[in-house]
């Protein structure tokens, strides 16, 4: 295929998942944050469709000058018996292959700031480490770099969107393969959602984890990186452990909905 034919290094595949939805967007975004909480989470009522977000991952910030991408690359379930939830938490945090994946994504991240940032102020800030949320574990590391002069907002987006972490390496290639097998558009999914401050601060995450609700349906997607060595039931499992949460979120809303 694709990876062992030299073209990319890795490809974040994704599936979707839909069902009805009847209850109202808003009681969804306040189960998420209830039950699922994350630093990234977003609401917006876009008329004819809503999105609700609890996304734990940071695309970019931007501060007095400096730019940060926080990528996410390597998951594992929680699990509520605390050996077994130890065990996992342990094996992401020793899998080499996770760490190879996320390093090719950070050397990536990296080459990006590049074309934006000063020359020299380029850096891995936070290595990797595992972040505990309510569903999962996941490996993460940031980078950041100081913003050359004269860089637009628009200068910024074209070097660094989409996220590394949800395309692959070479990110360009990787994105004509996603175009070429997935068997839908992925729509809102891992593009943005955030704010652009007047003071020139940016907040924005990656759309994962984040449900569509558009004419009594509800579409969530989920994926996750594939590398040579990758095992496809467990990437494929992966996926599922990620949708799990928001599954969970649209069945008990949807539930108290259809008993009032």
């Amino acid at each position: 295929g694709y990876i062992y034919d030299g073209d990319v290094y890795q490809v974040n595949f994704s599936q979707r998942f839909e069902c009805d939805y009847k209850a109202r967007p808003i009681d969804l975004f306040h189960w998420q944050n209830r039950y699922n909480p994350s630093d990234y989470a977003a609401y917006i009522d876009a008329g004819n469709f809503h999105i609700v977000s609890a996304s734990p991952e940071m695309f970019i910030t931007i501060a007095d000058g400096v730019i940060s991408t926080k990528p996410i690359k390597g998951t594992r379930p929680r699990v509520k018996e605390a050996f077994e939830d130890a065990r996992n938490y342990n094996e992401l945090l020793n899998s080499t292959k996770e760490q190879a994946e996320l390093n090719m994504i950070v050397d990536l991240e990296r080459n990006d700031l590049a074309r934006i940032c000063a020359a020299g102020t380029r850096k891995v800030v936070q290595h990797r480490t595992i972040e505990a949320y309510p569903t999962v574990f996941h490996a993460v590391a940031t980078v950041a770099g100081r913003l050359r002069e004269g860089i637009s907002f628009r200068d910024i987006l074209k070097a660094v969107f989409p996220g590394g972490s949800i395309t692959g390496a070479p990110k360009i290639r990787s994105m004509e393969i996603i175009d070429e097998t997935e068997p839908t558009d992925r729509g809102v999914y891992t593009g943005s959602i955030g704010f652009i401050g007047l003071d020139g601060s940016v907040c924005l995450n990656i759309a994962i984890r984040t449900i569509i609700i558009k004419a009594g349906i509800a579409f969530a997607q989920t994926g996750g990186g594939i590398v040579a060595d990758s095992n496809p039931q467990a990437e494929w499992a992966e996926t599922i452990t990620k949708a799990r949460a928001l599954l969970a979120g649209i069945n008990s809303v949807q539930r108290v909905a259809d008993s009032v």
